[in-house]
């Protein structure tokens, strides 16, 4: 009676089919009872059922009310009689609705076979990750009841417990397989399992007419999952970018914070009172140079590298760019950034200076300290004697000699004026250069000064004094007034002599210590001449001696007019000719000294004269290969990491230059004719190499990763690059506007102002004037490339709710992961419209926010 056919209807999926039978009876009862129980599955819809598909069918009533139920459409009247033509009559209705809607009643053909190798492949494909299941084919696959049970639970986990069935009881897999599809499922129970079990190769077409019900079943299952699985992408997408952007922003605030916490100690401009201190300060200085700010040099770099690659994920989901917390734009950062090193340079320049100015100081306090001792020792007791009244009961002789002593005590007294305006000079000095213990060198000072105005005053009183009595007295022994005279100036030259042997110094160069070196050379010279005048005073002393032994006078005491004796001369020469040779080493000494910091200089100097070239050019072979269109990004890229690596390992001759320049300061020295670099010139150009070379690549990884988002193709980027190259005048890796418009133009744009207008937003929306070459390649790739949109994220999450304007916290929880699902409740709205269930989410306003166009 019946043939197998397919039936394809236009409110069903294109494999789903209906099978009819026609012309014959059923060979085998397992095919007529399946079929019968399919059709009873569509006819219980309509209230009926059938027993016999032979003798129910044959009048056509129910064969056209299973067409309608099917179908979904209403089929002609049929004809109420019982005659035999009224029941040709319907079943002629029911076979021409089947060929109008384009299903051939021919027995099964190369259609039929193709439907069937497409219903096997899907139960392939969802039952391939079962243990001991492996569909081959619709007869002795399905035997043991495994493979209805993957299918089940593959698409409804909930309802089998896969993990407890055993191959070794078909019977029960079956059984379980037919119960939870006729319950759950509402497929009915079309087979029977000891048929299935018993019979050696099971009937195909009953096995695929079943199956077929649970294709159609899992068919809306199908659609759900592949709309899951594109909000899952989505989804991910953006918790990926926002994790990036809770990184940048941890980031940021974290260098911004060290940034705030280090300037402030950079600018302490409070000197410390000694060396040791400051030195303590310079050695704090240099760690933070090589220890703390290397790393933060790192994140910087590391930071601008990932808000680059940030925007660019940003601009390929075709989301908004990210815009950071207000004082967290890179710019913000950079701007710290510069005050940092603007705050820094000056706070090294005045650590030399005040270490500079410290050693002026203790230089300038010991020579002071010096001078008032020698000036102190010189007027112990010099009061008293000047207020001494002994020319009140003094001879006359003992008056002339007073008077004599007295003429040269004053003359002593001029040639110790010099040195008070020193040790006044001095002291002047150290207070001007803010000396930390300058109230005792000013009281000292004050002292010496009071002192000083009192022995003139008293001087003056006693010569008044004399004076007075002088005319009393008429002769003095020339002799010894010579000997005073001459006597007097010679010790004060040999004191001065000896005070300038032992003077400390201060040198920074080979020609400040040969300066010295000639001034001590000029001083050995007048040695001969100071000989003579020594010899002479010496004569008048022998003379003295002469003319008493002469005239038997007999000398009692000391010379009346000094207190200087011959051998105070003798003495004090000797201890002239002694400190000479001292001198001489003491110079030759310091001549080593700079020479070795020379050496110092011509090493250090030799190399930053290498690496300080070697670092410009570099940067010049870098700025080359980001231009260079020869070969693909991936060579650029591998040329980029050869660069990087070359860079990294350089990194010991910088640190080879950092150790002499540490021992150029720990010398003192403060200046270098022989190089033109100074290590802050190599440090600055160090770091801007590192940041160059990583920025450079990451501008290619960023090519890189939106040609492979965008599908651009490597011969389009050199196209790109060409063009850009072409009217990069400048040759800086940046267009200006005109230049931009005319490359633009080349491309074959047709621009007005509005519209060119437009896109400069695009390109440059911080109004810096100028187009980078990665701005071009994403307004160029955005115009070539297609990206999500929200209408098609809004189309999914439709097709998720049934078609309905809101969807349910369930229906997320059922149809997507856990993560996602949480992820969309946490951030939907709730929904307002009319008929909303209880706990409806608005999935419209959220789908618009993930692509910026609302808020959430």
């Amino acid at each position: 009676m019946l043939i197998a056919h397919y039936l394809t209807f236009k409110d069903r999926p294109p494999t789903q089919t209906l099978m009819l039978v026609t012309g014959g009876r059923w060979e085998m009862n397992l095919l007529n009872r399946t079929f019968t129980a399919w059709c009873n599955s569509h006819l219980r819809k309509a209230g009926t059922q059938i027993e016999n598909i032979e003798e129910d069918f044959r009048n056509g009533l129910k064969l056209m009310l299973l067409l309608e139920v099917i179908s979904g459409e209403r089929l002609p009247k049929p004809d109420k009689g019982k005659m035999r033509f009224h029941k040709i009559a319907n079943v002629n209705k029911a076979l021409d609705y089947i060929s109008s809607k384009g299903v051939k009643l021919v027995s099964i053909g190369a259609e039929e076979t193709s439907a069937k190798e497409g219903l096997l492949l899907w139960c392939q494909r969802k039952t391939a990750p079962y243990r001991n299941v492996n569909v081959q084919n619709f007869h002795i696959s399905w035997k043991d009841g495994l493979a209805l049970c993957a299918l089940i639970h593959r698409h409804r986990p909930d309802l089998i417990d896969y993990s407890k069935l055993r191959k070794d009881d078909p019977i029960g897999n079956l059984n379980t397989a037919f119960e939870v599809a006729e319950k759950y499922l509402d497929i009915p129970k079309m087979l029977d399992a000891e048929d299935i079990v018993n019979t050696p190769k099971p009937d195909e077409k009953a096995i695929m007419t079943y199956v077929s019900c649970f294709y159609h079943a899992f068919a809306g299952a199908e659609q759900a999952e592949t709309a899951a699985n594109r909000i899952c992408k989505v989804l991910a997408v953006n918790q990926e970018n926002e994790r990036l952007m809770e990184e940048y922003e941890k980031l940021a605030s974290e260098l911004l914070e060290w940034i705030r916490r280090t300037i402030p100690w950079l600018e302490n401009r409070v000197a410390e009172q000694t060396m040791r201190a400051m030195q303590q300060k310079l050695e704090d200085f240099r760690d933070y140079r090589r220890v703390h700010k290397p790393p933060r040099v790192q994140e910087k770099c590391q930071l601008e590298i990932n808000f680059n690659t940030l925007q660019t994920k940003l601009r390929l989901s075709n989301r908004p760019a990210f815009m950071p917390s207000e004082g967290k734009m890179v710019s913000d950062i950079a701007n710290a950034w510069k005050g940092l090193e603007q705050v820094e340079k000056g706070y090294e320049e005045w650590l030399l200076t005040e270490i500079r100015r410290l050693e002026r100081l203790d230089h300038l306090a010991e020579k002071f300290k010096q001078k008032c001792g020698l000036h102190e020792s010189w007027t112990t007791g010099k009061e008293h004697l000047l207020s001494q009244k002994d020319y009140e009961t003094a001879s006359l002789m003992e008056i002339r000699a007073l008077m004599r002593k007295h003429e040269a005590f004053e003359s002593d007294l001029a040639a110790h004026q010099d040195r008070v305006e020193q040790i006044a000079a001095i002291a002047q000095e150290l207070n001007e250069l803010d000396y930390h213990d300058a109230a005792s060198v000013n009281t000292r000072c004050q002292g010496i000064c009071d002192q000083w105005d009192n022995l003139g005053t008293l001087t003056q009183k006693r010569r008044d004094a004399l004076e007075r009595v002088e005319k009393l007295w008429e002769t003095i022994d020339q002799l010894y007034l010579e000997f005073a005279k001459r006597a007097a100036p010679f010790n004060n030259w040999m004191d001065g002599a000896m005070e300038d042997l032992q003077d400390m110094f201060i040198v920074h160069s080979i020609e400040e210590i040969q300066s010295l070196i000639t001034a001590h050379d000029q001083f050995k010279a007048t040695l001969p001449e100071a000989d003579k005048e020594r010899i002479a005073i010496m004569g008048i002393q022998n003379e003295i001696t002469k003319i008493a032994q002469t005239y038997g006078i007999k000398l009692v005491g000391v010379n009346p007019y000094t207190v200087l004796s011959p051998q105070d001369i003798t003495n004090k020469w000797e201890a002239v000719k002694q400190l000479v040779p001292l001198r001489d080493q003491m110079l030759q000494e310091e001549v080593a000294r700079q020479q070795a910091n020379e050496r110092l200089r011509r090493s250090f100097a030799a190399q930053a004269n290498i690496i300080g070239p070697w670092i410009q050019t570099k940067m010049e072979e870098i700025g080359h290969v980001s231009v260079d269109i020869a070969g693909s990004l991936e060579e650029q890229m591998n040329n980029l990491k050869q660069y990087e690596q070359n860079i990294i390992n350089y990194k010991s001759n910088i640190d080879k230059l950092e150790g002499d320049h540490q021992l150029i300061q720990e010398a003192l020295i403060f200046d270098n004719k022989h190089t033109n670099y100074t290590m802050e010139h190599i440090r600055v150009g160090w770091e801007q190499l590192l940041t160059t070379i990583a920025r450079t690549i990451n501008e290619v990884e960023n090519q890189i990763l939106t040609r492979d988002a965008k599908g651009i193709s490597q011969e389009q980027l050199n196209e790109f690059r060409a063009s850009f190259n072409h009217f990069d005048r400048k040759r800086n890796g940046m267009m200006d506007p005109d230049d931009f418009r005319a490359c633009l133009i080349s491309m074959g744009y047709d621009l007005g102002e509005v519209e060119f207008a437009r896109i400069m937003t695009l390109v440059d929306p911080n109004n810096t004037g100028v187009v980078t070459f990665q701005a071009f390649i994403d307004f160029m790739t955005r115009e070539t490339a297609e990206t999500d949109t929200a209408e098609q994220v809004m189309a999914s999450f439709k097709i998720l709710a049934s078609d309905k304007p809101y969807i349910t916290m369930e229906e997320l929880r059922r149809e997507l992961p856990p993560e996602q699902a949480e992820y969309c409740i946490s951030r939907m709205t709730k929904y307002v419209g009319p008929e909303a269930a209880p706990g409806a989410l608005d999935y419209i306003s959220f789908s618009s926010a993930l692509y910026g166009e609302s808020d959430l």
